[in-house]
């Protein structure tokens, strides 16, 4: 098949436009079109009053090859690429050994499941619950309920991601097509098949749990198997090799083979690697707070008259600052239509995080609006002191919120004027269990205070009604990615841990559900391959031997 790149067409175009805009752009009769299907469309929304949508195209024609010669030189037009996975191993049937995943988010979630389709068999290793009581347990909490550390918006199956907008898309290499293997997995659990499809795709959190239920199932046909509320308290390391782990419920189980997908919350797993030797450094994140406007505002300011159009979906936004004082302010995980949520995992601490389910219905628009901080400037003593600022930004923000899991908020006027709020405006909170009305500047450094005042009325500039007096700030949003690194080599491996598969977010090489999902299939590869390789070295030894 052929792809075609940048076919351009307006917003409200009828269903004969696009077989036409082949035509025209290849310059071909209509019999000699046989078919095509959509492979991506955008929008371009630049010019909210003439929208167009973007496609990429898969073309099947006659006399392909005549066609590719002759557009050789325009880049739009190429021949389809092969996107179907290939798995690069297979478990002997002696072996007798099995992986560990250390973790079910969605790195995990998918380092198991190719390793199961290979026939690795792996055990999988989940501190928090699977994800229909873990859903219970995070929506008790959102109703004032008592928090379980092990249960909530950041631990149990389904990663963190589960509660939040189910974004898939990010803006990584991703050469081997390993995204599209992450897609026509989910599709397969049950998403949506226009994923497969649109600029943006998002699944939102009732979707999510269904599809993290079968994906799950699906390991467990294939001969793997999921133990949940079993969190490692220990990796047992021989001469700088993994020789096993030692569990919560004082079991030890033995394996040369461990991917580490633990998620960027898993503070307590991250210590116990420090002091056991592993090697960890400090890398840079973000923090400060989750703002919200009304989400027909932003729609208004971004599609025009166009607003509510099906196809454009709720609106979203993406925008950058570069300070005065050299720090960079910027949007991110932004929830069109959804809620701000507690996403604390750590008694007497306040964090806070965005979700929105698959319809983007409700009535905000949420988005985290963070500042860059870097080891070398912010944190620059230990590599866990990242972790230590994240605690104690946490530990301000439930004191300033009231010691209730209230989250300390103000409006954004009252923010810019550096002054309390006292009464909410137009804009309600969606944070539960509630929200104290303070001055943010108690909860935050200085220079974060300075960064997000100046970078707001930018925003301004780019979305009408973005300082909007009555919008809304809530803190504190500190979990943005890991606080660490877990450095790997070229093999995947720790650096100094062979045996050790450190993957995904938590590790410092994933973010969001999609990078991570990536990452889980490339660490299962590696290992895999790595397994393979040692299995066929005993048995030529055993051999030889003979």
């Amino acid at each position: 098949m052929l792809r075609l790149n940048e076919i351009k067409l307006p917003l409200n175009h009828d269903e004969n436009a696009l077989p036409q805009a082949i035509l025209q752009k290849l310059g071909i009769a209509n019999t000699e079109l046989m078919s095509f299907k959509v492979f991506k469309r955008a929008y371009d929304a630049r010019n909210k009053n003439q929208i167009l949508l973007i496609y990429i195209l898969d073309v099947e024609v006659q006399n392909q090859q005549a066609l590719l010669d002759a557009f050789a030189a325009d880049p739009h037009v190429r021949e389809t690429p092969d996107m179907t996975y290939q798995f690069v191993a297979q478990a002997p049937k002696e072996l007798t050994s099995r992986p560990v995943v250390i973790g079910l988010g969605p790195c995990g979630l998918f380092a198991a499941l190719i390793l199961a389709q290979m026939g690795f068999r792996p055990i999988v290793l989940e501190r928090g619950k699977e994800v229909r009581e873990r859903t219970k347990d995070t929506f008790g909490f959102w109703r004032k309920k008592p928090l379980n550390t092990e249960s909530n918006v950041q631990f149990g199956e389904g990663g963190a991601g589960t509660f939040s907008d189910g974004k898939l898309y990010s803006q990584i290499k991703d050469r081997k097509h390993y995204g599209r293997k992450v897609l026509n997995e989910f599709v397969a659990a049950g998403a949506p098949e226009e994923i497969l499809y649109v600029s943006k795709p998002h699944i939102g959190t009732f979707k999510l749990v269904n599809m993290v239920e079968k994906m799950r199932a699906e390991i467990i046909k294939l001969g793997g198997e999921i133990r949940f509320s079993t969190r490692v308290d220990k990796l047992d390391i021989v001469d700088n090799q993994i020789k096993g782990l030692c569990l919560s419920n004082d079991e030890y189980l033995a394996t040369e083979h461990v991917i580490l997908a633990v998620g960027h919350s898993a503070r307590d797993t991250f210590e116990m690697l420090h002091e056991i030797g592993v090697y960890v450094e400090a890398k840079p994140f973000s923090i400060g707070f989750r703002i919200e406007h009304e989400q027909s505002m932003i729609d208004q300011c971004r599609f025009g008259n166009n607003a509510g159009n099906p196809i454009l979906g709720a609106a979203d936004y993406k925008l950058v600052h570069h300070c005065k004082n050299g720090r960079s302010v910027y949007s991110f995980c932004m929830c069109p239509g959804g809620t701000v949520v507690a996403a604390a995992s750590e008694a007497g601490r306040v964090v806070t995080n965005g979700m929105s389910q698959y319809s983007r219905h409700e009535r905000n628009a949420n988005s985290a609006i963070v500042v860059g901080i870097t080891p070398e400037q912010d944190y620059p003593d230990h590599p866990l002191a990242g972790i230590e600022l994240q605690r104690r930004l946490e530990e301000l923000a439930f004191k300033v919120g009231g010691e209730n899991y209230h989250a300390p908020a103000q409006l954004i006027g009252d923010f810019l004027k550096g002054k309390s709020s006292e009464q909410l405006g137009e804009v309600k909170p969606s944070y539960t269990p509630g929200v104290t009305l303070t001055d943010l500047a108690k909860v935050v450094p200085d220079y974060v205070v300075a960064a997000i005042r100046e970078a707001i009325p930018a925003f301004d500039r780019k979305i009408k009604g973005f300082a909007k007096t009555d919008g809304l700030l809530t803190g504190v949003e500190t979990r943005t990615s890991s606080p660490v690194c877990i450095k790997r080599g070229k093999d995947l491996q720790s650096i100094n841990t062979k045996g050790l598969y450190p993957a995904g977010e938590g590790a410092g090489y994933a973010g969001g559900i999609w990078s991570a999902g990536i990452d889980g299939i490339k660490v299962a590869e590696a290992l895999a391959l790595d397994m393979l390789a040692k299995t066929q070295n005993l048995v030529s030894k055993d051999s030889t031997a003979s």
